[in-house]
Parts: C-alpha cells; structure tokens; sequence
C-alpha cells in the first residue's frame, strides 16, 4: 500500500510539472497584434522568394527548348499547360482552407502570369476599354501579369496580331443568348487569322447607377448587355430609356458623369467609376456565357482534348451542303458549333463556320480535311486549339 500511494503521489506531481510546463508554454507563446504583424512579414518574404525561385524556374524551363514538351514551345501552349497544372494543384489541397479554391486559383494564375511575363513580352489586343467583359476575358486566359492593351473594335485586335503588335489577340465569338457575333466572324471571312484557343466566360450584368433606382430615366449599355436583360428591363424599369453605346465600361463611365443614368455593365467596371450596385445579375438567362477565341499566329499542340474550327464555301446547287455534312457524320466526328454567314459579295450565298471535336494532326480529323478539300470551293481551317473546360449551370 505504501508503494502505491508513493506511485500514486509521483504520478500527481507529474502531472503537475507538466500542466505547469504547458501554462508556461502558453504563456510563452501568446500572440500579440506585433507578434502576428511580424508573421504575416515573415510569410510574405517567404512568399517573394517562392515565386521569384519559381519564375527562375520558368526560365530555366524557357531555356530548356528540345527537352520541353509540346505544349511549353508555344505561348499559349504554355498559359494552357500552367492554367491546368494550377488547376490540378488546386484539386489537391485541402477544402477546408481558410482562402476559397476559386481564389486559390486566381492567386496561382496571377503568379504564373507574372512569371511567364518575366521570359518574355506578354502584349495582348483585346476590345476595350478596361473592365469590358472582353477585359475579363483576358485576364481570365493570361492573367494580370499580361500587358494587355485595349483597342477600339473587333478589326482592331485582328489588325494588332497580324501586325505584331501582339502576341495574341481576343475577341468574343458566340454568346449563349444571342448567337454568333458578326463582327467577329465577319473579319475571319475577310481575313486569315489563327484561333489557338478559347476562354468561356460567364456574364453577370450589373446595373449601375449612381442615382436612386427610382430616379433613373436612362440606361446605357452595348447593343448586347441590353439584349441580354431586355425582360428584366422592361419588367423593372419599364420609364427608362434603353441606350446603346459602344462597350459596358464605356456606359459604366458615363452613368458616373451623368444625374439620372445606368449602366449595364460588370461589377469590375462599377468599382472603377465608383457606382452603386442598384441590382445585381439582371441578365434574363442565368447560364449567359460568352465564348471568346484567342487569336494568335502560332499551332497548339495536340492535348487530347481539342477543338478545330473550320470556315468553307460549297457550290451553291441542291445538296452540296448535305453531302458536306455526311463527310462527318461518316468520320464519327462530332460537331460543337453551326453558323451561317452571308458572302460579302454576294448576298444570296453563304459560307459555313463549323467546329467540331479533334484536333487538326488527329488522323480522322486530318482525313476528313482532304475530304472536304474536294467538294468545296473554298475551305480555311481556323486553327486547333485545347477545349475551355465547361462552365457548370447555374442552380435553379
């Protein structure tokens, strides 16, 4: 019995040193608001050195040449290939982190941006001016570390890219609302030009006023945006006059200078004049994406998960246009994307856009090409370029 209230008694005073160890443990490590400042400083020089080995890393990828793969010896090839790597590590880390996956994303893509940037110029056309959606179309492709310049229309971008004044140019293609966009498929008619890729982009509208919703008796936007929320407009602002103007950003601007104005336009373009949310998400169709193609003078490799569009003519008799279409439908090749489009010079005659799945180096892809080659009377491949991963719908 005595050994065991000995034991029992050790035991105590163990216990005892180590609850006191542990308050002075705790003590010891008491944060204070200088203490916490003098982490964050420490984690964002740690930071500054991750990504400055990283953009050496880049570099010495860049100069790897040979050894790189296919896809890192192009420009886009290398914003694809980093833009799912980034994704795949973002896949990989815990959900419960304290910064959301999507901001994750940006954060990585951001940092990829800039370093690429670092091996060499990034100069990116797009139709302006800052805070248009073909803006966010941009940053969402190549980042913020692009220098991306804004021009005044759709001819424009095609005209900076095949000047080299670009590397690559973007211009929105088709919208899930309203169609193709003719402006748009009207400079691929009158003029050669490289699609290497393509960004998906939701559109949410904003309308933004600095005025009261009830006090407002304008509201501007391009002919789109209108299009896009004509029944909510109609519906809630039935008094106010719809504008048209060439861009959101630009209506964004003027509702800032003008009493009584609104604008249709992204919530990026209202934080930079300084609007009021009047209401949010006012597009009719809650799924309203618009696809944008980067246009650019260099071929994607194959990914294995690609797209080729394809502009052509057909002989203008019965048929011909059917016969074309039995050319894939034979090949098993799947067809993503129909248009029409009137021939400039003649109004009564069309020429096809199509795009379908595969890549232009695939053997049925490159076939059917030849085929098609024989039965048209003209035929221009647009280019092959990686497929946008799908934006999930919106919940209903």
């Amino acid at each position: 019995m005595a050994k065991a209230r000995t034991a029992a008694k050790s035991n105590r005073e163990a216990t005892s040193r180590t609850k006191s160890k542990r308050g002075k443990s705790s003590g010891a490590t008491k944060q204070t608001p200088a203490t916490i400042r003098s982490a964050i400083d420490r984690i964002d020089r740690e930071i500054l050195h991750a990504i400055d080995r990283r953009a050496r890393l880049v570099k010495d990828l860049g100069k790897a040449g040979r050894a790189a793969t296919a896809a890192e010896r192009t420009l886009v090839g290398r914003v694809t290939d980093a833009t799912k790597r980034i994704r795949a590590v973002v896949d990989r880390e815990i959900r419960a982190a304290a910064i959301p996956t999507d901001a994750q994303a940006d954060i990585l893509r951001h940092i990829s941006s800039v370093c690429l940037q670092s091996l060499h110029e990034l100069r990116i056309a797009y139709l302006g001016p800052m805070h248009s959606y073909s803006h966010l179309a941009a940053i969402k492709f190549f980042g913020e570390g692009a220098n991306l310049a804004p021009v005044a229309s759709i001819p424009a971008v095609f005209d900076a890219v095949t000047r080299h004044d670009a590397n690559c140019g973007v211009v929105p293609i088709e919208n899930s609302t309203d169609g193709r966009v003719v402006d748009t498929l009207g400079m691929f008619v009158r003029r050669q030009m490289q699609i290497c890729g393509e960004v998906l982009l939701p559109i949410h509208h904003q309308l933004l006023s600095r005025t009261s919703r009830e006090q407002i008796t304008e509201v501007y936007s391009k002919p789109q945006a209108l299009s896009q929320c004509r029944g909510w407009l109609s519906n809630q602002l039935p008094q106010a006059k719809l504008v048209e103007i060439s861009s959101t950003a630009a209506a964004a601007r003027l509702a800032a200078e003008k009493p009584g104005a609104a604008a249709v336009a992204s919530l990026e373009a209202g934080r930079e004049y300084d609007l009021d949310v009047i209401d949010a998400d006012i597009e009719d169709n809650p799924n309203n994406v618009t696809r944008f193609a980067v246009l650019g003078r260099e071929e994607p490799a194959a990914t294995g998960d690609d797209k080729t569009a394809i502009l052509f003519q057909v002989p203008h008799q019965p048929g011909a246009l059917a016969d074309t279409m039995t050319i894939f439908k034979k090949a098993g090749l799947n067809l993503t994307w129909i248009e029409s489009f009137p021939k400039p010079e003649s109004p009564t005659e069309y020429l096809f856009f199509i795009e379908l799945g595969g890549h232009r180096g695939d053997a049925a892809v490159a076939d059917t090409l030849k085929k098609l080659q024989k039965q048209t009377e003209r035929l221009e491949v647009l280019g092959s370029y990686p497929r946008a991963i799908p934006i999930p719908a919106a919940a209903g």
